[in-house]
């Protein structure tokens, strides 16, 4: 069955013919850390630092972009955003933290390994944003509906400054698929279409009236040195 999420994105990409944009966002996932490979949850409640391999995918992702002549940087307030992209800050390239982009909070469950495998709870919930109820939470945690709530601020701020025309913003594997589905239009039961994997990149064009995908979860820089 087609995924109706990519279906779509593909379908848009080549039956629009975009005007010159206004402006390019880069949205890019942290680096690896430890957790990622033992399957742990972080959440916005686990500030960790990027592994040996998430540092050398910064790296990667550097050697290939680091002409590209971006006019900010955003990340969250989170450690491993900002390693991610520490090299184009270190070059000088305005940058600023925003809450806004922390990851999901997972609750009681940040620091655990879950699976939906293994915890009911954890399926369930999963399940529950799937079909449409997006106030669902783990306990102690964030809805995606909160998510959102607290991106939207930051989303207000990205078109405030038209001026920016080539912006690289780094976050977290949820919070990154409940930015596409706000900036795309799509409801957020849809998010778990948009794939990701470390150090992945998604590429939009912002028209000044709507975003449209130019590239989806492009991990060829990762094949770079």
């Amino acid at each position: 069955m087609k995924n109706p999420v990519l279906y779509s994105i593909v379908r848009q990409n080549y039956s629009t013919s975009l005007p010159v944009p206004v402006q390019q966002l880069y949205l890019l996932r942290h680096g690896q850390t430890d957790f990622n490979v033992q399957g742990i949850v972080q959440g916005s409640g686990i500030d960790s630092d990027l592994n040996e391999r998430g540092r050398r995918q910064a790296a990667q992702f550097w050697q290939a972009y680091q002409a590209t002549p971006f006019d900010r940087i955003y990340t969250s307030r989170l450690r491993r955003t900002q390693q991610s992209v520490q090299q184009f800050i270190d070059a000088g390239i305005l940058h600023e933290q925003h809450a806004g982009l922390n990851e999901i909070s997972w609750g009681t469950r940040e620091g655990t390994r879950i699976t939906p495998q293994e915890d009911a709870e954890y399926a369930q919930v999963l399940t529950e944003w799937t079909t449409g109820n997006d106030h669902a939470r783990l306990p102690g945690g964030e809805s995606p509906a909160e998510v959102a709530a607290r991106q939207r601020p930051f989303i207000e701020l990205l078109q405030s400054r038209p001026e920016d025309e080539l912006v690289l913003v780094c976050l977290h594997g949820r919070a990154l698929r409940v930015l596409l589905c706000q900036l795309l239009g799509y409801p957020l039961r849809c998010m778990d279409g948009f794939e990701h994997q470390n150090l992945c990149l998604y590429k939009l064009h912002y028209t000044g009236s709507h975003y449209t995908i130019r590239n989806f979860l492009d991990v060829s820089h990762l094949a770079v040195g």
